[in-house]
């Protein structure tokens, strides 16, 4: 692996002292993740202090750790002011130095999966780095942008929030070429009160878009032109929407689910595009456009990304799909488990409304967190969203999912229980072969307890 940071470099980045020469190859901020030749960053959270594993570091092979006190090791140190701080530093300066094109990610659902979309559609193009999994908080960008290469052609950076400003420190460590939101939807409205403010929120990503950059947003939500107006003010000139309306500059055409996923027919800015993708659902495929409407705007070949999108299946927590083999026969598992909105949750039970099979579909729920006051009627507006989708039969787990329970008529109802376990054996023992079952919740609700009874089951 090439060098990433050699210590005159990352002690000029940090105003850090080094304590001998190395040269690194990655960063870590975990000794059990850690890859030989990582320069292991001891953040102090409020749990644990990093500097109590900077001897697990070396010894999983650590090129030097980067602390803010004296320590004894087996090894290098770059000593600074504060760990976090300098992290920020060593993002600063790869960004620096990077040449490339950036394309940052936020939204309220779905920023995983289009950035995710983004690695695979830009990597047909050259040289990308991108975001790990959800490294998307005040550590994980930092992280994200110390780890990316100075030889990338194309950075896809994902950006979360829940408070205001937020994201705003977060994107003028980014400075990105296209700042692209995927949706505004009542996700954390515990802490903003109203979609306006979450809007408002998430529009902060406009404020260190690079010169002569490019924001795209989503024209089928209802905040849009508030969007647009944020987005003028931060003196955004270049201006692009996705959605289904007629008048997107990407423009989702139509679906057609198979078995092997879906197919969609788009045109992106003019440009007719079809292609096939191994995931479900519709607010997929908007992702997908979405994707490709910013491969657009770097000046990527929209075509060639398209194609390479065709190996892009669901994540896992996040629309991933299995068989599983219980009672003599298979069940068709969507794990949805790892977070839940109600814009979300109106997706997933859509696309389970959407599936066929010999079988039931079934819906295991657990709560969505940080609603707010108004928890109790999103969660039993989802009793509507389940009759016109279909969906036989409901398991519920969650102080806020006795709402819905109470909505669901007796012929709907599954099982309620408080915590998820408590409901684990009965999703088990309800199930048959052919049934389809989807489960959701906050990662809070604890949804993969039930993934995991399932999986045991299935031997």
């Amino acid at each position: 692996m090439s060098v990433l940071w050699q210590s005159p470099d990352a002690q000029a980045a940090c105003l850090g002292r080094v304590s001998a020469p190395f040269a690194a190859t990655g960063v870590s901020i975990d000794s059990r993740s850690l890859k030989a030749g990582d320069l292991f960053v001891a953040l102090t959270g409020e749990a644990r202090d990093g500097h109590e594993f900077v001897g697990a570091a070396f010894k999983a092979g650590a090129a030097a750790a980067l602390v803010s006190r004296t320590l004894a090791a087996d090894g290098p140190l770059l000593e600074v002011g504060h760990t976090l701080r300098a992290l920020e530093d060593l993002a600063d300066a790869a960004r620096a130095r990077m040449s490339g094109k950036v394309v940052a990610v936020t939204g309220s659902a779905g920023k995983t999966t289009t950035k995710e979309m983004l690695r695979l559609a830009c990597s047909a193009l050259g040289r990308v780095h991108a975001s790990v999994a959800s490294y998307n908080n005040h550590w994980g960008v930092p992280l994200t942008l110390a780890q990316m290469p100075r030889d990338c052609e194309y950075a896809v950076i994902e950006i979360g929030m829940n408070h205001f400003n937020e994201i705003r420190t977060l994107v003028r460590l980014a400075r990105p070429h296209v700042a692209l939101i995927t949706t505004i939807a009542p996700a954390h409205i515990e802490f903003f009160g109203t979609l306006e403010a979450i809007a408002d929120a998430k529009a902060e990503i406009f404020d260190a878009v690079m010169p002569g950059g490019a924001a795209i947003l989503p024209a089928d939500n209802p905040l849009y032109p508030r969007l647009v107006e944020r987005a003028r003010r931060a003196g955004i000139t270049r201006l692009y929407s996705f959605g289904s309306n007629a008048g997107a500059d990407g423009r989702l055409i139509e679906t057609s689910e198979n078995a092997d996923g879906q197919r969609i027919v788009a045109e992106i800015s003019g440009q007719p595009v079809r292609l096939q993708i191994a995931a479900h659902g519709q607010h997929i495929a908007s992702n997908a456009v979405a994707a490709l409407l910013a491969v657009a705007q770097v000046g990527g070949d929209v075509l060639n990304a398209a194609a390479s999108l065709s190996t892009f299946t669901a994540l896992k927590g996040r629309g991933a799909r299995r068989r599983l083999r219980l009672k003599g026969g298979d069940i068709e598992l969507i794990d949805e488990s790892y977070n839940a909105n109600p814009a979300s949750m109106t997706a997933a039970l859509r696309m389970l409304g959407a599936t066929t099979g010999a079988g039931r579909r079934i819906a295991v729920l657990g709560d969505m967190l940080e609603m707010g006051a108004a928890a109790s009627a999103y969660h039993r507006a989802l009793a509507d969203e389940i009759a016109a989708q279909g969906i036989d039969l409901v398991f519920a787990c969650g102080a806020a999912m006795a709402e819905l329970w109470q909505a669901l008529p007796n012929a709907r109802r599954g099982a309620y229980g408080r915590l998820s376990h408590e409901i684990a054996q009965e999703v088990v023992a309800a199930l048959a072969p052919g049934d389809v079952v989807l489960i959701k919740g906050s990662l809070g609700s604890r949804m993969a307890v039930i993934l995991d009874a399932l999986t045991a089951a299935s031997g």
